[in-house]
């Protein structure tokens, strides 16, 4: 007769028993294995890594500060129905929210944001980022190479955004 070696005798020590037939299944959860719920020595080993790393990364990000964003405070918000404005980007953000409106954003704009439906906006110089939600949204743009972001044409939706000719 083969015995086991020791260590495979101890994991079978602590195998969950079978059920009666009477017996509920609360039983079964109250048996466990221990050595599959233990903490491994790779697995202190692995969280103080992890703990470490942390300890470490906090402080510096803490030291180093958010990178400083490139509009200035005093973004032109536009909030309106059926409007026609010309206005001044001032290096900010243009932020269009509603419908059937016309504006024309003179100079340049850090971004060019657009929410709503059938908008349209002409911009002379867009630096940083074009973002277009809704449907039925029209954005031109005469210089700049920005990073257009279509999120209406993603769910299926009709947008224009293109440059044309100064």
């Amino acid at each position: 007769m083969t015995t086991l070696p020791s260590a495979v005798q101890r994991r079978d020590s602590f195998a969950q028993p079978s059920l009666e037939p009477n017996q509920s299944s609360t039983a079964m959860d109250q048996t466990h294995d221990v050595l599959s719920t233990a903490m491994t020595a790779g697995g202190w080993r692995a969280l103080n890594r992890s703990m470490t790393a942390c300890l470490i990364a906090v402080p510096v990000a803490l030291a180093v500060g958010a990178p400083n964003a490139g509009a200035k405070n005093g973004d032109t918000h536009i909030n309106a129905i059926g409007s026609t404005q010309t206005v001044d980007c001032n290096d900010s953000t243009l932020i269009v929210n509603g419908s059937g409106n016309t504006i024309n954003a003179m100079g340049s704009c850090w971004a060019v944001t657009v929410q709503g439906g059938g908008n349209m906006i002409i911009a002379d110089n867009v630096v940083n980022d074009i973002t277009v939600y809704g449907f039925d949204q029209t954005v031109f743009y005469k210089s700049g190479e920005p990073i257009v972001w279509d999120r209406g044409r993603e769910l299926g939706m009709m947008n224009r955004i293109d440059r044309i000719p100064a």
